[in-house]
């Protein structure tokens, strides 16, 4: 026997003795959690913005030699820009390191979550969890008439004629819907178009349901091509890369008392104090919990 192949031998027998975190023979798949209503946070209720998951996702693609990167999506959507600019940053990194991304759907992949999931270059979905809701929707409400009835007049000054436009004090004016709804269709063309670009000719044929916002299960949405198969992450990766696979999972950094730091805006949830107001907590936790409901969560 050559002194190369007892060389070979000895590194093989050393290397197996060796934790798996310090092996660089096995394949690894860096993991992203994505959890949480796009773009309604504030410093005690973070939600999922790209300020929030930029670091993370860039720690994940420049991981040492990573096989692929695994995306854990967790979301009812939200913010049409945050999604898209969280979809972007992944198909750039992607595009840059050359690494393969995986979107394992949990509970939720709905609306601008979906969005980000086909950023993927195959999703993944429980039989059992939500896909799709490929629209936009925008709410509000009406208080004028409480105003008149508890006899408060409201005071408004502008120097635009639109610059108050669906004030929710003020008698709703048709024009102004009109405009919303214009706005909103530009936005879902964009998502339409996003849509059958990233996911071809897996989509299905003639299905005149499929971009009006309806959402299924992952069972429902693989006939429909939204997915490309039903699993969960361990059993995927594992017939993927084999048995030995590493899936560290990638973090966000904390602070020094173990929250997420916020993103650049959050000074814009701040009072005089330095602290969310409370009727900013509310406000979000109200957006957020009406947006996991419409799904049933």
């Amino acid at each position: 026997m050559s002194d190369t192949s007892l060389l070979d031998q000895a590194t093989r027998g050393l290397r197996a003795l060796l934790p798996k975190r310090f092996r660089s023979d096995l394949p690894v798949v860096p993991v992203v959690r994505l959890s949480g209503a796009i773009g309604f946070s504030t410093p005690l209720r973070p939600g999922l913005t790209l300020a929030s998951c930029a670091r993370a996702l860039d720690r994940a693609f420049s991981y040492r030699k990573p096989v692929a990167v695994a995306l854990v999506i967790n979301s009812p959507g939200g913010s049409a820009a945050q999604s898209h600019l969280i979809f972007t940053r992944i198909r750039r990194l992607a595009e840059e390191k050359k690494v393969p991304v995986i979107a394992f759907v949990e509970d939720v992949a709905a609306s601008g979550a979906y969005m980000i999931a086909c950023a993927a270059d195959e999703i993944v979905a429980d039989p059992n969890s939500i896909v799709g809701s490929i629209g936009v929707v925008g709410g509000s409400f009406g208080f004028h008439g409480l105003l008149e009835k508890i006899g408060v007049e409201r005071r408004l000054y502008t120097s635009g004629e639109r610059k108050a436009m669906l004030d929710p004090f003020l008698p709703e004016k048709p024009e102004d819907v009109a405009r919303l709804k214009a706005i909103q269709q530009e936005i879902h063309e964009s998502f339409i178009a996003l849509v059958k670009v990233r996911r071809g000719v897996a989509l299905a044929e003639g299905d005149g349901d499929l971009f009006s916002g309806e959402y299924w299960t992952g069972q429902r949405g693989l006939v429909l091509g939204l997915v490309d198969r039903l699993g969960e992450l361990r059993g995927v990766l594992r017939e993927k890369f084999g048995d030995e696979v590493m899936t560290p999972l990638i973090s966000p950094p904390r602070s020094l008392f173990g929250r997420t730091p916020p993103g650049i805006s959050a000074a814009d949830w701040l009072d005089v104090t330095g602290r969310p107001t409370f009727a900013e907590e509310m406000l979000s936790a109200v957006e957020a919990r009406a947006l996991w409901a419409r799904f049933g969560l």
